[in-house]
């Protein structure tokens, strides 16, 4: 993996005593908090529903072990033991002292970490496949393209105030696990008739208040001009992107109001300007890159481990979590492990500082000290060999990481929603639990098979609620908290937006609702399809029909008032 750079740590340690006399300006009262804001932002530190939250960096989902450790280690020290999985990669932590943050970010440093970017009107975290470098489906490792994106984007100083924040995803596989049109700029790795490697670049996607997919702009962009015509988007952006409405701000608005071919003939126009200039890429860049990803010391080993065959035989609970948890590697012998972080009863994405050092051991001992994150909010080892996957299976149930339910319903994606986060509409984590204890049966989840639910408690869609099979947004009524589902989204290279099936539903109700959603699907599928497949071969209506029929007894009695005030007191 990327190791610091002289230069990478210099700018890191600067950022971090800049920051600390900032908050000491601050604590002093020579800082206003308007002052402080715009600067606080730039570290990543936000202030939320109850209090600071400070999310940490994790480019393009890569962790050592030793970084890992380091986060255990600041979750105990400065928070509450317990970190969050964010959908793009990083990690936030909830309850850390405002005081408190330039200690962490000191603490992130000397491993190599900071939480710059991480929030503002930027480039945030470039996020990736989180199988980059062992997929066997992949057209090459895209992870040295990620970490070019990262040095061009950080600290840039023509991007540091956009008109919105602005995500950037790579793929590099067979199948998109990067969800790129979904991001402002989602670049896809190919190769052309010569075998020279390229980008087909889309642009406009996002989620969020108005969702859209992203358009293609051009089909083949050599990589040796990926920089200057990133530079080319994003002047274009930064020129005519809306600022004076921040829910019109974003890039794929600007697209929309031009029309994709016109954007796209005015970005042509930008990078001609620019293109052959100082921003070129040459391969002996690259090279250097890539030498930061050469693969570990794998060994030559047999495609199939006779004592694992043996294991999956003998041992059903083995064989059930080996077929949702472990994944084709590219090497023979070797299998890329999904560690869940949706055990029942915990908030989909949290780990506890304990789980972290465990995580840490695990990869230390199986995966040569490597880990992913991925932006289901689940984390990976991937490089584990066929003969430990058992050993691995165990340790990982002794402390709640081998729920075998990774792409099944209790796998969801959820952010934080009204518990913790201050434009939420809605929670969202007690929507989740509520499905939890719905779909206990680890069998009866088996017979369901693929399906995807997310939730978001509003409409900025951290949970990717729009590109879920069955999608659930928190929504405010009249200061009551209802939820508005969405059915048929999806990711991947079909990907697509759900659509909202009707009028939303109380919280008491909406477990009951997706239970009448599945029981459709389970009712009228063939022998091969998925739930997405039921759904788009049906249409809407028979799954609406059940999910509003019988509403009226579902729903609960109307609390007076009078009634919640004596609840809340």
């Amino acid at each position: 993996m990327y190791r610091y750079e002289t230069i990478d740590q210099q700018l890191i340690d600067e950022r971090v005593n800049q920051y600390r006399d900032q908050m000491a300006r601050h604590l002093a009262g020579e800082l206003s908090t308007d002052e402080l804001r715009p600067l606080r932002l730039q570290n990543g530190l936000y202030i939320q529903r109850h209090g600071p939250m400070l999310r940490i960096a994790i480019p393009y989902g890569m962790l050592s072990s030793r970084q890992l450790r380091k986060l255990a280690e600041i979750s105990r020290r400065y928070d509450r033991a317990v970190g969050h999985f964010t959908t793009r990669q990083n990690m936030q932590l909830n309850w850390p002292k405002f005081e408190e943050t330039p200690e962490i970010l000191a603490e992130l440093a000397s491993v190599e970490m900071h939480a710059v970017q991480t929030s503002g009107n930027c480039v945030r975290n470039i996020t990736t496949d989180h199988f980059a470098g062992v997929a066997p489906d992949e057209l090459v490792d895209p992870r040295p393209y990620c970490e070019l994106l990262r040095q061009w984007s950080t600290f840039h100083p023509e991007f540091a105030f956009l008109p919105r924040k602005f995500k950037i995803a790579v793929n590099a596989a067979a199948q998109d696990r990067a969800v790129i049109r979904a991001h402002d700029i989602g670049l896809d790795l190919v190769g052309d008739e010569r075998g020279e490697l390229g980008f087909r670049v889309l642009v406009g996607g996002g989620l969020g208040r108005t969702p859209i997919l992203g358009k293609v702009i051009r089909e083949f962009l050599p990589r040796r001009h990926l920089l200057s015509y990133l530079d080319a988007i994003l002047r274009l952006y930064n020129r005519y992107g809306r600022r004076d409405n921040m829910y019109k701000a974003r890039i794929k608005i600007l697209v929309q109001a031009l029309g994709v071919e016109e954007f796209a003939r005015q970005v042509e126009a930008e990078w001609s300007h620019l293109r052959d200039g100082e921003t070129t890429v040459t391969d002996a860049e690259f090279e250097r890159l890539a030498r930061h990803f050469t693969p570990p010391a794998w060994e030559t080993l047999p495609a199939e481990d006779p004592g694992y065959a043996a294991r999956l035989h003998a041992d059903k609970a083995f064989a059930n979590w080996v077929k949702r948890c472990v994944h084709p590697h590219k090497t023979p012998g070797y299998a890329a492990v999904t560690l869940s972080l949706k055990a029942p009863g915990v908030a989909p994405g949290d780990i506890s500082d304990a789980q972290m050092i465990a995580v840490a051991d695990l990869a230390d001992r199986f995966s040569f000290g490597e880990l992913r994150v991925s932006h289901e909010q689940n984390v990976v080892l991937s490089d584990v060999r066929q003969s430990d996957l058992h050993e691995v299976w165990q340790i990982a149930r002794s402390h709640r990481l081998a729920t075998g339910n990774i792409g099944l319903l209790t796998d969801m994606i959820c952010c934080p929603g009204g518990d913790l986060c201050a434009l939420a509409n809605a929670r969202s984590l007690p929507i989740a639990e509520a499905v939890n204890e719905k779909f206990d049966d680890l069998d009866y989840l088996f017979d369901i098979g693929d399906i995807s639910l997310n939730i978001s408690g509003c409409m900025n869609s951290c949970g990717h609620h729009h590109v879920a099979n069955i999608g659930i947004l928190g929504v405010d009524k009249n200061d009551e908290e209802w939820y508005q589902i969405t059915v048929g989204g999806q990711q991947g290279n079909q990907a697509a937006i759900g659509k909202v099936i009707g009028p939303s539903f109380y919280a008491q109700e909406v477990p009951e609702v997706i239970e009448a959603l599945i029981k459709v699907y389970l009712e009228n599928r063939t022998a091969s399809e998925r739930f997405i497949d039921t759904w788009q071969r049906l249409g809407a209506d028979p799954f609406k029909a059940r999910a509003y029929a019988g509403r009226d007894r579902r729903r609960p009695a109307k609390v007076s008032q009078k009634e919640k005030e004596v609840v809340n007191a």
